[in-house]
C-alpha cells in the first residue's frame, strides 16, 4: 500500500511536471542536403492554468527548429485557445502543419481507467461523433494564422532552403475522420534542387494508417495520442497505447515496414486523470542529416 501510494504521488504531483526534450537523429535526407531540426509537439491537452506546461513551450523556442510538426491534442477547454497561441506564438512564426485530436474537438469528459484496457477503449458511438464541443475552427485559424499547414486529409509542401517537405496528413483515426488524401494531380514536378522529404502526418497510430503513409511514400512518419502509455511499469513498458500499435512503440523512434516512425509520449493528459508514470511529458527534436560520405577510393 506505501508503494502505490508513493507511486500515486510521484505520478500526480512530480512527474507529470518533468517536461522533457527527447532528441534523435536520422540520416534520411538526400545527399547534399543540409541538416535540418524538427521540433514534433503533441497532445498538450492545456488548460489556461498550466503555467509549467506554458513555461516549457516557450522554453521550446530556443531550439529554433526549421520545421514544427505539432500532432494534435492541444487543449482541455475553450479557454485554453489564446494562451495556447500567445505560447506558441514564436514556434507558429516558422514553417511548420498541424493535425486533429479528439480533444481539438470534443471537451474531456470523466471515464473509467479501467476502460482503457479494453481491445477498444474509445466509449460507445465515439466513431459517430455528435457536433464538436470545442470551437475548432478558432484552434485550426489560430494554429494557422502565420502559415502553418493545416494537413486535415490533406497535402501540403514547404520549401526549407533547398529542400522540399511535401506532407500527407490525416484526420483523427480515433474517431475514424481520416481519409487519405489522393495524389496530388498533375504529379508536382522535381524541384530545381531535387532534394525532396516526404513526412506523413497523424493524430492516432493505428496500424491503417500508417500502412497507407507507407504506401504513399513516407520516409517519415510523426503522431501522438498514445502518451507513451502514460503509465509505464518497469520491465513491460506500456500498458496500452489506446489504438492497434503495438505497445512496445508506444513511445518514441521506432520502425514500420522500414520507414522510421516517431510517436511521441505528448506533454499533458487528460484533467480527469493527470498523471504519468515512468513516462514524463516531452517534446522531441528531430535532427535530421543526408548520408555520411562514403570512404574515397
Amino acid at each position: 500500500m506505501g508503494a502505490a501510494a508513493a507511486a500515486h504521488l510521484w505520478s500526480r504531483h512530480v512527474e507529470i511536471h518533468r517536461y522533457t526534450l527527447r532528441e534523435v537523429e536520422l540520416r534520411i535526407l538526400p545527399p547534399g542536403t543540409r541538416t535540418i531540426r524538427v521540433l514534433h509537439i503533441s497532445d498538450i491537452h492545456l488548460l489556461p492554468d498550466q503555467q509549467r506546461k506554458l513555461d516549457f513551450l516557450e522554453h521550446l523556442t530556443l531550439l529554433r527548429p526549421h520545421l514544427v510538426i505539432d500532432t494534435g491534442d492541444n487543449i482541455a477547454s475553450a479557454a485554453a485557445i489564446p494562451v495556447l497561441a500567445e505560447a506558441l506564438e514564436p514556434l507558429l512564426r516558422r514553417p511548420g502543419a498541424f493535425v486533429r485530436g479528439s480533444n481539438d474537438m470534443y471537451e474531456p469528459v470523466s471515464k473509467n481507467p479501467a476502460r482503457y484496457l479494453l481491445p477498444d477503449a474509445r466509449p460507445q458511438g465515439m466513431t459517430d461523433p455528435k457536433e464538436p464541443t470545442l470551437p475548432v475552427s478558432e484552434l485550426t485559424e489560430r494554429l494557422a494564422e502565420h502559415g502553418w499547414k493545416d494537413l486535415t486529409n490533406t497535402r501540403a509542401a514547404i520549401e526549407l532552403g533547398g529542400l522540399e517537405v511535401r506532407l500527407a496528413g490525416v484526420d483523427d483515426p480515433h474517431l475514424e475522420l481520416d481519409e487519405m488524401p489522393p495524389p496530388a494531380s498533375p504529379a508536382p514536378p522535381a524541384p530545381a534542387h531535387g532534394n525532396v522529404l516526404r513526412l506523413g502526418v497523424a493524430h492516432a497510430p493505428y496500424r491503417r494508417v500508417l500502412d497507407s503513409l507507407v504506401a504513399d511514400g513516407s520516409e517519415l512518419i510523426l503522431a501522438g495520442h498514445t502518451h507513451g502509455g502514460q503509465l509505464r511499469l518497469p520491465g513491460i513498458g506500456a500498458l496500452v497505447t489506446n489504438c492497434d500499435l503495438p505497445r512496445q512503440q508506444a513511445r518514441g523512434l521506432s520502425d514500420w515496414q522500414g520507414v522510421p516512425l516517431n510517436v511521441s509520449a505528448g506533454m499533458g493528459a487528460s484533467p480527469y486523470s493527470n498523471y504519468r508514470l515512468l513516462c514524463p511529458p516531452e517534446a522531441t527534436l528531430l535532427t535530421l542529416r543526408a548520408p555520411k560520405a562514403g570512404p574515397v577510393r
